[in-house]
């Protein structure tokens, strides 16, 4: 089993090298992890700016904890309230992305999420996106409770983390999922032939391209709910909603245009904010909330 430090430098290498590499304007090679088709795409920028809800509308900083190069116009507008962006990741080439689209109004650090390098009570808000569960598995305690740490009293954290093969809505479609790739690899080959070219919009893809694409993974690894209310329940106002039910591999196997796909992801998005909870438990991508308590302040209850 490989140790904590090989972890990190292979996540580290990873990104430098291949993930934040641009494969088209503002398109990254981590890219390929999303479902970028317009049928998904009002679904997937709703998910995204759901976070913003529960955040402070305005303070003096934001931490942006694995900021990566803040590759949606979505998250940008998590800081606009903020006097700064902090963005910390463990890529130099993230950070350098990330300088490109804000500027001035970011700071940039290389750093450990399971060690922030700040002091305690520095931020107003923190949010983490996607990155907590490519943590070493016994790290992953340690970043929620560093983002605690560096809240100030009345700041608000948000997670977003992945159930992985935990989820049980998703295990439940494994089956459909593979029969609906199946059915488009075989109408792809029926349309198309074999030798159809990658093409990304109306480019052909170009050979370093496609190696950029079809390379392997990064680690990750993804707890269970049980584990998470063990852990990390005793947090203050922590709680676990829906952020995205589905996943790309849903997404991409089972919604079409041609099946009025954006109507079902409109019908499941109305679902996700009427049983955030449930559906934040059982489905794909769970919101973690938490915040640091104020004595000279109530804060109204979520809904």
């Amino acid at each position: 089993m490989k140790d904590k430090s090989e972890i990190k430098r292979e996540v580290q290498e990873f990104y430098d090298q291949y993930g934040w590499k641009q494969i088209g304007e503002g398109l990254y090679q981590n890219s390929r992890y999303e479902d970028l088709r317009p049928v998904s795409e009002e679904y997937v920028q709703r998910c995204r700016e759901r976070v913003k809800r529960y955040l402070p509308e305005r303070g003096r900083l934001i931490l942006d904890g694995g900021s990566g190069p803040i590759q949606y116009g979505e998250y940008e507008e998590y800081s606009r309230g903020f006097a700064h962006r902090v963005c910390l990741d463990i890529s130099r080439l993230a950070l350098m992305e990330a300088r490109k689209r804000i500027g001035d109004h970011g700071l940039f650090v290389v750093g450990d999420l399971a060690n922030l390098p700040f002091k305690p009570e520095a931020f107003d808000a923190a949010v983490s996106m996607h990155v907590i569960y490519h943590l070493p598995m016994e790290d992953q305690e340690s970043a929620f409770r560093e983002f605690f740490r560096v809240l100030s009293p009345g700041g608000e954290a948000v997670v977003i983390y992945s159930w992985g093969e935990h989820s049980k809505l998703m295990c439940l479609a494994r089956l459909p999922i593979k029969m609906g790739g199946w059915l488009l690899r075989q109408y792809s080959q029926l349309r198309f032939g074999k030798d159809r070219p990658l093409k990304m919009g109306d480019k052909e893809i170009d050979n370093e391209t496609r190696e950029l694409l079809t390379r392997p993974g990064l680690y990750s690894f993804k707890h269970d709910y049980n584990w998470l209310q063990e852990r990390v329940g005793d947090l203050p106002r922590f709680e676990v909603r829906a952020w995205r039910t589905v996943s790309s591999a849903f997404l991409r196997a089972l919604v079409h245009r041609q099946f009025f796909g954006r109507y079902w992801l409109r019908l499941l998005y109305r679902l996700e904010e009427r049983f955030p909870r449930f559906l934040g438990r059982w489905g794909q991508y769970p919101m973690v909330l938490f915040e640091k308590p104020d004595g000279n302040s109530q804060k109204a209850k979520r809904g």
